[in-house]
């Protein structure tokens, strides 16, 4: 998993609440268990007619947002199921952070468990963020996790608050499988030491 230190990036404006899982990445896409490929079919249903063609009007199918890495959204970000395919296809478009006043709680844990920094901030201050981020690709917020701010492209800081473990890893890039291996050294003492106290095992 990558670390996340400091993005700054051009930041796509979704106001809509309640962005359900089904609408970040529809169920037909499911079928895969690659994490990769899935960028192609973020909000499929809201970027492309039902014969493939983009929806101009759609915010990432314009020219300033097609290389957004920041959303700044609307209330419950994340609802619905609790598909992980929905932050994988986030990340294989290139999003590595998304800013609402609040996250469903699954999606919320999954974002951190691949590389996405979900930024929990108060309605006044997506409400700056929103304003800015309509200003296009010229307009960049800054979102360093180390100082827990974000930063509008005017100057405007905003502290949010994330839990140290949680933030302790995605600064370093650990997973799951990341933290296990942390343990490496540990876990092959006692496969040696069980080795020898239990051969039979």
């Amino acid at each position: 998993m990558d670390k996340f230190t400091t993005l700054t990036g051009v930041a796509a404006p979704m106001p809509l609440v309640n962005i359900d899982t089904d609408m970040i990445i529809p169920k037909q896409f499911l079928k895969t268990i690659q994490r990769s490929g899935l960028g192609k079919n973020l909000f499929d249903e809201m970027r492309y007619t039902q014969d493939g063609q983009e929806i101009p009007e759609f915010v990432l199918n314009q020219p300033a947002y097609r290389k957004a890495e920041i959303i700044v959204a609307g209330d419950n970000f994340g609802c619905g199921s609790s598909r992980e395919h929905a932050p994988w296809a986030l990340l294989d478009f290139g999003i590595r952070c998304v800013i609402s006043t609040s996250f469903a709680d699954i999606f919320f844990n999954n974002c951190f468990k691949n590389g996405i920094l979900p930024v929990v901030l108060p309605q006044e201050a997506i409400d700056v963020l929103m304003d800015d981020a309509r200003k296009g690709a010229n307009a960049r917020i800054t979102v360093d996790l180390e100082s827990q701010t974000v930063t509008a492209s005017d100057g405007t800081s905003f502290h949010f608050e994330v839990d140290a473990f949680k933030k302790h890893c995605l600064m370093n890039g650990l997973d799951d499988i990341g933290l296990t291996m942390e343990k490496a050294s540990a876990i092959d003492s006692f496969e040696k030491k069980n080795a020898t106290l239990r051969p039979w095992a």
